[in-house]
Order: C-alpha cells, then structure tokens, then sequence
C-alpha cells in the first residue's frame, strides 16, 4: 500500500525529497528517492529511532534504503545509522577518525543532552563507519538522471562536514548543523568558528539564490536567511 510523506509525518519539499523533524533535539532526516537507489541524510539519534527513519523511508521509497550519508560526527546525527548498515554510508573525510577514537565523548555528549545511558551505550556499540569518505565532491547517481552531490563544506560547526545537494527546480541543500533555524547555531569544543562563514559561502554557491535550505535544526529557510546568518557567525567570531 502507498503512504504519503504527511500519513508517517514526514515534509514533502520537493518531487521525491523529502525530511522529517524528529522529537527530541528537533534534528533534521532527510530523504532523496531517485528511480533505483534512495538516500537518507542523517539517521536519527539512537538504534530504535535509526529502525523506525529507516522503516519509514523505505516505505515512501518503495524500496530499501541504498545510501545513508551523514553530515557530521554528533549523536543526534549519526547513534541511528546501524539500522542502515545495508546502504552504503558516506561521510566526510575524517568523520571515521572521530567515530572510531572518541566513542566516550560522543557517549558523554549524548547523556549529558539527556540521552538515556542504555540509549547511548547500544549506539555506541553498534556505530557504523562511512565507507566512503568525501575529501571534495561526490556526485551520486539515483536513477531516472537524479543524483545527489556530497560535498565537504567543513570545517565549521565541526571538522568534518557534509552538505547534500539535489538539483532541481528548485535545488534542495541539505546543510546539516552549518544551518540552524529553531535556535542560534550551536558552537561546541569541535567546532572551527573561524571557517564557518566560509562554509556558508560555499553552502550558498552550492545552491543559488533559489535553493531550498534544509537546516540540521529547524524550518527550512532561503538563501537571504542563510546569508543572514552566515553574518551573524562571522560577528559573533570576529571573522569576516
């Protein structure tokens, strides 16, 4: 049986894009349906809420999840993604370092956000690693001539972030955490402050003026809203 984006509560944004606001730390997943393949951004912040995201895309898909990308190395990102580990994962080029050495800081991390311990102990021993990793672009093929680009934006909100293009009209910009519309952008101990505004930048360049842009956290938002904040970063960090 066919379900819509809005039966399993889910934002349609575009033809076969789509993303879901999930409860908690109000983080973004998103997802591409190409005619062979489907991609799914982020993955949720613990194994149940990861098989219940991965569940719910293949049923608007139609088909298995094939592509997991995740766009940076925080819990509410990526604790979800062993329910992917059939798809193919991507991150940026590093991310695996962080994954596999600091598992007791992204662990201490998420229970201090108030993730139960039990939670963050199964994801944390579950963690999945990218296999492939983007150091500049990757252009991924979804079938039916959609395609996704992976693009390492970062550093900025950490070392190693990724932003997900899908072309149309209009263009969908999956920005992770370099974009943050429900609160002020969040700038922990791994954040590069003086190379944020510089992603944003290449986050703008990526889509255009007409873009849609997918924050990690929040509604989506324009181009002049990620402006706007790309100046607000540089102010607030003394950067230009």
């Amino acid at each position: 049986m066919t379900v819509t984006w809005e039966e399993l509560g889910w934002e349609r944004i575009a033809a076969g894009v789509g993303r879901c606001r999930l409860p908690g730390w109000d983080c973004t997943v998103g997802l591409v349906i190409g005619g062979d393949a489907a991609l799914v951004v982020d993955a949720g912040s613990g194994p149940a809420e990861g098989a219940r995201l991965c569940a719910e895309a293949r049923a608007l898909a139609g088909r298995a999840v094939t592509h997991l990308a995740l766009t940076h190395p925080h819990f509410d990102h990526v604790f979800g993604a062993a329910a992917f580990a059939d798809a193919e994962v991507f991150g940026a080029a590093g991310v695996e370092r962080v994954l596999a050495e600091e598992r007791e800081a992204l662990r201490r991390d998420a229970v201090e956000n108030g993730l139960h311990a039990r939670v963050a102990d199964e994801a944390v021993a579950t963690l999945v690693h990218p296999r492939h990793l983007v150091s500049d672009e990757w252009t991924l093929p979804l079938g039916d001539d959609r395609q996704a680009l992976l693009v390492n934006v970062g550093p900025g909100h950490t070392a190693h972030d990724l932003a997900v293009l899908v072309p149309g009209s209009p263009a969908v910009v999956f920005c992770g955490d370099l974009v943050e519309e429900s609160g002020e952008p969040q700038a922990g101990p791994d954040a590069t402050p003086a190379h944020w505004p510089a992603a944003l930048d290449r986050l703008l360049s990526l889509g255009g003026e007409d873009a849609l842009y997918v924050p990690g956290h929040g509604a989506v938002v324009d181009a002049g809203f990620v402006r706007a904040q790309r100046d607000a970063l540089a102010t607030r960090f003394g950067v230009s």
